[in-house]
């Protein structure tokens, strides 16, 4: 009998050969979808082991150009303004019109209130959405447009803020931003400039409450609220404190109003005593990173190695002189007069260890 050979080919013909080539292509492919399928449209679980580690790879931070300080549709036009649109226009940064401007905004008023809101949203050219703020309601920004433009000549009218509403009470410092710093940081009027202890500590000496009163009543050239109407008792009170802190060390007792002694140290728009190193990252986040963070006005960005080996090369004091004293598109101190030395120093010293 003859034995069959065990080299020999089970295919014996073309067709045999389609049909194996065909599945050896086809049975591999459909088990991978299968499975993909599978891992994909299955509930996964996260061990408590999984949720630790999660948490010790989450970022570090989110970056925003300007923090929320109330909740949202709160903020006035001159808030919104203060805290999020002043750091560029208020010097009219990067080709954005400056307040007040208006040859700058009487294009944009011409273009009319909804394409400008919209822009304002949206974002255009150096501009982020939303001034860099994603917190903003598109209220608030509708009525920051309106401030700005309303500044410029423009007769158009602030939405209100939802009936019955109340935000919840802003600090003192966030109270000086949107409304005393226009003339407590330049001295404009006579104001007592923040951080001039010669000129606070007579006030001081006639107490808190005494002050208080006075801004909440208005004198000299200061209307009433520091023309903020909407600010409360306890936000103007906030602000008195949080200035005479940088003006005259702490401020007085109501009940037994006093003079600080010649010794007290003086401190700075942070807060912080002039012996306590300032944090140069805080001071980034509140002023360097309007511009800092997307090169705006060919400021150098965060972290450019090749845009700031030329001015490290320079060495760290030109740097601290360009900063303080202003180069180009920045003005002195960023734009925020009420910075200490100390502080700017420390926000370059943050900027140039990040571009090492």
């Amino acid at each position: 009998m003859e034995q069959p050979d065990p080299h020999a080919s089970p295919i014996k013909n073309w067709k045999q050969l389609v049909v194996v080539v065909a599945l050896a292509f086809l049975v591999p492919i459909t088990v991978i979808v299968i499975l993909s399928q599978y891992i994909t449209g299955a509930p996964q679980r996260v061990s408590d082991d999984d949720s630790a580690v999660i948490a010790r790879i989450k970022p570090v931070g989110d970056v925003l150009l300007a923090a929320p300080s109330a909740p949202k549709g709160q903020l006035t036009g001159e808030q919104v303004y203060g805290q999020v649109c002043k750091n560029c226009h208020g010097e009219g940064l990067a080709g954005s019109p400056k307040a007040g401007d208006k040859a700058a905004w009487g294009k944009i008023i011409a273009q009319g209130l909804s394409t400008a809101v919209q822009h304002a949203i949206q974002g255009i050219r150096a501009m982020p959405p939303k001034g860099g703020n994603p917190d903003l309601d598109p209220i608030e920004v509708e009525r920051g447009v309106v401030y700005m433009a309303n500044m410029a000549g423009a007769n158009w009218k602030e939405p209100p803020a939802p009936a019955g509403s109340k935000g919840a009470e802003r600090s003192g410092e966030q109270v000086v931003q949107a409304a005393c710093g226009k003339c407590h940081l330049t001295g404009e009027g006579g104001a007592p400039k923040i951080g001039d202890r010669a000129a606070w500590r007579p006030r001081a000496a006639k107490g808190l409450a005494t002050i208080v009163q006075a801004a909440l009543k208005g004198h000299g050239g200061m209307p009433a609220r520091g023309g903020m109407a909407d600010l409360s008792d306890g936000e103007v009170k906030a602000a008195i404190e949080y200035m005479m802190n940088a003006g005259a060390g702490s401020p007085p007792a109501a009940a037994a109003p006093a003079a600080p002694p010649a010794s007290a140290p003086a401190q700075g728009a942070s807060g912080a005593a002039p012996d306590a190193k300032p944090d140069g990252r805080k001071v980034y986040d509140s002023t360097c990173m309007a511009c800092h963070s997307t090169g705006a006005a060919g400021a150098p960005k965060f972290g450019d190695k090749a845009a700031w080996a030329p001015r490290l090369k320079a060495g760290i004091d030109a740097l601290y002189k360009s900063a303080l004293g202003g180069k180009g598109a920045m003005p002195p101190k960023g734009g925020n007069a009420s910075l200490s030395d100390a502080e700017v120093k420390a926000a370059v010293d943050y900027l140039a260890a990040a571009a090492k």
